[in-house]
């Protein structure tokens, strides 16, 4: 997950528990996983919301 989503794994737990971000369930006692159609409705949220918003640490805004 921590590839598709460019946070910290912290982050993303931390966001998973605020609601801001899909839960995971547990497979096995030290395996989580996360469902992709869950992960793709919140990425198509996300950008609804801000369309432009910066991705990244240090990426400036596109000029259109």
């Amino acid at each position: 997950m921590l590839e598709i989503i460019p946070v910290s794994r912290t982050t993303l737990y931390r966001m998973e528990k605020a609601g801001k971000f899909p839960k995971s369930t547990y497979i096995s006692p030290n395996r989580r996983v996360w469902y992709e159609d869950q992960i793709v409705a919140w990425q198509n949220a996300v950008d609804e919301f801000d369309p432009h918003r910066a991705r990244g640490k240090g990426r400036r805004r596109r000029s259109d």
